[in-house]
């Protein structure tokens, strides 16, 4: 089968040998597949014929020998642990869950890695029935879904983001949209922030006494210089960190209630760039330079 591989010389379609699945993985044929941004660092840091990919879509070829899973000819999104950037794919069951008939894989892609991220750290804060949750990193692809799913939960969303986004956020369900944190007018029972450094602080400045703010990324590659003394006036808050692979949530469940909200209308998935996959140098680039808003989707003919 046909794979991308990234070796010293760069990121490259390569021959390789088909997957051996163990008893618990089904072998799905990969229709479609999503970059993630924490990708970008893995490329750069994997460089000894390593293959990467975790977001795919596609169909069942063979079902798990365990019996578990869907049947062949299913279609699935999964969350592999590597190497789903590939014509074929062995994935545990417990990682993957049936499609809808109205959900396409291109859509489907798009939410495996983002979707667990933008669900966990929204359940973090507990009920969200008429709280006021802040998103920061609003336009990328797990903020999208944080706006959305926040809104479905009940909440007012402030969304963090460019300006040039502003529409699209509102769309998403957003009751406002501010450029900065420091812009955000009031106090918020749960933040989201990704960024770090600076908008970091100002999210410390900005949450409610007793809310959380839930630390997911760092796109900014700054530290923050928080201490006791910023917590005055935000007395009880606490920050907490979401890693995705220590996410401890079933998989699969997730999946599902993903895809099932994507069925219902519910859910937009972030995509902002498709594109067949001998596009992904074009992908990675704009992942990287953020011309596009969401997550960056290909496809395998």
């Amino acid at each position: 089968m046909k794979a991308l591989v990234n070796t010293p010389a760069g990121l490259a379609v390569h021959t390789v040998a088909d997957p051996f699945p163990a008893p618990d993985q089904a072998l799905i044929a990969v229709r479609s597949f999503s970059l993630n941004r924490g990708e970008l660092d893995l490329l750069a840091a994997r460089t000894e014929d390593w293959r990467p990919g975790q977001d795919i879509a596609g169909v069942m070829v063979e079902p798990a020998a365990d019996g578990s899973g869907p049947a062949a000819g299913a279609r699935v999104v999964a969350l592999a642990e590597d190497s789903g950037w590939a014509e074929l794919a062995a994935v545990s069951t417990a990682r993957l869950a049936e499609l809808p008939d109205s959900v396409d894989v291109e859509q489907a892609a798009a939410l495996p890695l983002a979707g667990r991220a933008a669900l966990n750290t929204l359940r973090i804060g507990g009920n969200l029935l008429g709280k006021r949750v802040l998103v920061t990193g609003a336009t990328g692809g797990v903020g999208q879904l944080q706006v959305q799913l926040a809104v479905l939960a009940g909440a007012e969303v402030t969304a963090v983001g460019r300006d040039e986004a502003a529409d699209l956020l509102l769309k998403r369900g957003a009751r406002s949209v501010v450029p900065a944190v420091t812009e955000a007018e009031g106090l918020f029972d749960l933040i989201t922030e990704s960024v770090g450094g600076e908008t970091l602080e100002a999210a410390v400045t900005r949450v409610a006494p007793g809310g959380t703010v839930v630390v997911f990324g760092a796109s900014s590659r700054r530290k923050a210089a928080v201490n006791l003394y910023d917590f005055i006036g935000h007395e009880g808050a606490r920050l907490v960190s979401y890693l995705s692979y220590a996410d401890p949530t079933p998989v699969s469940a997730d999946l599902r209630t993903l895809v099932d909200l994507v069925a219902t209308g519910s859910l937009q998935p972030p995509v902002g760039f498709q594109a067949d996959w001998n596009q992904v140098h074009n992908a990675l680039e704009g992942l990287r330079n953020r011309t596009f808003h969401g997550k960056a989707v290909l496809t395998i003919p």
